[in-house]
């Protein structure tokens, strides 16, 4: 039985569909008017004044530049309202990431627009990962909360690692890496990587060259009114050994102009691992150069050797229409399995253009695709 979005019922997840953005602003208002009389309240402007900030349960971060070799992490005290008043910017530096982390327990954390800026022009070189000295990621987000407000802009490599450890909302938030489009330069500019339970993305905004989100492993995750450009859209995985990915809802994103539309990637070798329960809703994807559908479990191949010891279920698309469209050179739906159990039930996906569809998918129940 494929479970329904209510068996995802946390409660930060059903406020957040039922609200929407509206819901978001009373919840952040309600946080913010809790904590507005604490005190005391701290300054950050330079690296040494973010050393000690556990006893704030109030901080303002103003304009500053980090010096190479230097990193940052605001571990204020529980509940703190930290909000920024101008932007974090990283000089080219010798440290190897995360350049900012934001380890507090329950904050609310509010960018207020400003931007926190890595400078990737100083390290793209095309090569990606393999090159040289490109800290990643970015921003680290731990403990757990509310994010919100503020602009990753040109992350040398990966822009968000979301490794929360408690029930967090992160909204209203753009990575822009926009200018690594220029001669290819910038890759494996993820937006947000995921390996953390009881998420929700919402509202956010992601122009890159990789995975707008790539959820590694991790448990009851809701991705809505995402726009993803010029990536590889929305991603579960790449999943490695000891990894799990369940109880997903990707619903009313935007993916346009990507590689990959929606994509479920399991690595060829992944054991004791195994994906379940993912559903879509509503999502859209246009001007899709690959597939606008991928489920392997051969990755990094696409259709090479499906790896058996990770299994995929409850794969659905549901409620309102899901609707992929793809360049003439791409696949609208691409299925290499090894080992998917149960149906994969594409009731809810209308997927046009290009060669149409590749599957390999012996053993498992191919349900609503309709005609080819």
């Amino acid at each position: 039985m494929f479970f329904s979005t209510k068996a995802l019922a946390l409660p930060s997840l059903v406020s957040l569909a039922v609200a929407g953005p509206t819901g978001h602003n009373a919840i952040f208002r309600r946080a913010s008017g809790t904590h507005s009389a604490r005190q005391p309240a701290c300054t950050v402007n330079s690296v040494s004044s973010a050393s000690d900030l556990s006893d704030c349960t109030s901080v303002v971060i103003e304009a500053f530049t980090v010096p190479s070799g230097k990193t940052i992490t605001i571990r204020a005290a529980p509940g703190a309202v930290v909000s920024q008043t101008g932007a974090i910017t990283f000089a080219k530096t010798t440290a190897s990431g995360p350049l900012l982390t934001i380890a507090t327990t329950n904050v609310t954390y509010d960018g207020n627009g400003h931007n926190i800026n890595g400078n990737g022009w100083l390290y793209w070189d095309g090569k990606g990962a393999i090159g040289e000295g490109k800290p990643h990621p970015l921003v680290k987000l731990q403990e757990y909360g509310t994010f919100q407000s503020f602009t990753v802009l040109d992350s040398p490599a990966h822009a968000i690692s979301v490794g929360t450890t408690g029930p967090s909302t992160i909204q209203h938030v753009t990575v822009d890496n926009s200018a690594g489009n220029k001669n290819k330069l910038g890759v494996n500019t993820d937006g947000f990587d995921i390996s953390a339970s009881d998420v929700t993305l919402c509202n956010n905004t992601v122009i890159n060259q990789d995975d707008c989100v790539a959820i590694n492993n991790g448990s009851n995750i809701l991705v809505q009114y995402m726009t993803c450009v010029d990536g590889h859209g929305l991603s579960i995985g790449s999943v490695s050994s000891g990894d799990s990915v369940s109880n997903v809802i990707f619903r009313q994103n935007t993916v346009m102009n990507s590689a990959n539309g929606l994509r479920i990637k399991v690595k060829a070798d992944a054991e004791n691992s195994f994906v379940s329960n993912v559903v879509y809703d509503g999502n859209i994807a246009s001007n899709i150069s690959k597939y606008g559908f991928i489920l392997t479990q051969s990755y990094p191949e696409v259709f090479g050797k499906a790896g058996t010891k990770a299994p995929i279920t409850g794969i659905s698309f549901t409620g309102s229409t899901n609707s992929v469209s793809v360049a003439s050179k791409a696949y609208s739906v691409g299925v290499n399995c090894g080992n998917c159990q149960g149906v994969l039930d594409f009731t809810g996906l209308q997927a046009t253009g290009g060669r149409g569809r590749k599957l390999v998918a012996q053993g498992v129940q191919i349900q609503g695709l309709g005609p080819n």
